[in-house]
């Protein structure tokens, strides 16, 4: 099966490629910025599905950028979304638990009205509403706290500052479930095969590692599982702060991804453990 993806050195996109041959094209080939090249691109290589691996994700940068933000995670995928619509070809699009407002303490399911605090999620809501008005067989992943053994993620920084410092203060009133890009590379690749073989699961679902868990305890786990042993001092978000507003609420319900595709919410503490091995950083 001839699949295309958006994005080759992003962290979904390295996790694709280590899965499955799929024809990966990085920014110097097809320039989200540049929403019509990238359909282009979809029309030239004639694949059977398409995975959009890439986004703009400089949250506090979005702020102050928010119209190239919203070119390429809005106007972007719509541009894909349209031309997989087209060919009759199925669109996978990854999104955020950024769309959300944050508020209360329960799951957002997938139908939960959104509420983007910032301009991220604002661009990120616009793209799912793209890929939705386009027409097309699709499925909109929104995915929460990714980190693997690439790029720069919560993991590989706690990593550094764990060596470095006796003592870190770490936000613990923003609570949510951190996802390996493994396994969200897991579930682009079943969607996109299922999808050309029942379009009918068309929608809207979520992936999010289990157990939700704040990030304060996040780092605790980690440590643990590095052999590292600093002090973790909880802190609120107030004392914080940052240029975009976090949700204070990043749960979400999995449980239609686990009916129609069959996977279920990844545990993200073995996923992690896989992550430190990567990186050699498992203690022994």
């Amino acid at each position: 099966m001839k699949i295309l993806m958006f994005g080759k050195t992003g962290q979904v996109a390295t996790e694709v490629l280590r899965k499955e041959q799929v024809v990966a094209l990085g920014r110097d080939v097809a320039d989200l910025s540049d929403p019509e090249a990238c359909a282009a691109a979809i029309r030239d290589h004639a694949p059977e599905a398409v995975i959009n691996a890439a986004a703009y994700t400089a949250v506090d940068k979005a702020e102050s950028d928010e119209d190239a933000a919203r070119v390429i995670n809005g106007e972007a995928p719509g541009a894909m979304a349209r031309a997989c619509a087209d060919l009759g070809i199925p669109f996978v699009h990854i999104s955020t638990d950024y769309v959300f407002d944050g508020a209360g303490e329960a799951p957002f399911s997938t139908d939960h009205p959104t509420g983007p605090l910032g301009a991220y999620g604002r661009t990120k809501l616009a793209g799912e509403e793209a890929v939705r008005a386009a027409g097309g067989p699709h499925a909109i992943f929104r995915t929460s706290w990714v980190v693997s053994a690439h790029g720069n993620n919560f993991v590989k920084t706690m990593l550094r500052l764990g060596a470095e410092r006796d003592r870190l203060t770490i936000v613990a009133d923003q609570v949510g479930g951190p996802t390996p890009a493994a396994d969200i590379a897991d579930l682009c690749l079943a969607a996109a095969r299922q999808l050309v073989e029942d379009p009918g699961k068309t929608g809207t679902y979520h992936i999010s590692g289990g157990p939700d868990v704040s990030w304060a305890d996040f780092a605790r786990e980690i440590f643990r599982q590095a052999g590292l042993s600093p002090e973790v001092v909880d802190i609120p978000t107030s004392d914080f702060p940052t240029p975009a507003v976090r949700p204070a609420n990043s749960r979400m319900d999995n449980s239609t991804t686990k009916d129609t595709f069959g996977l279920d919410r990844p545990d993200w503490r073995a996923g992690l453990t896989d992550i430190l091995q990567d990186l050699g950083a498992l203690k022994s």
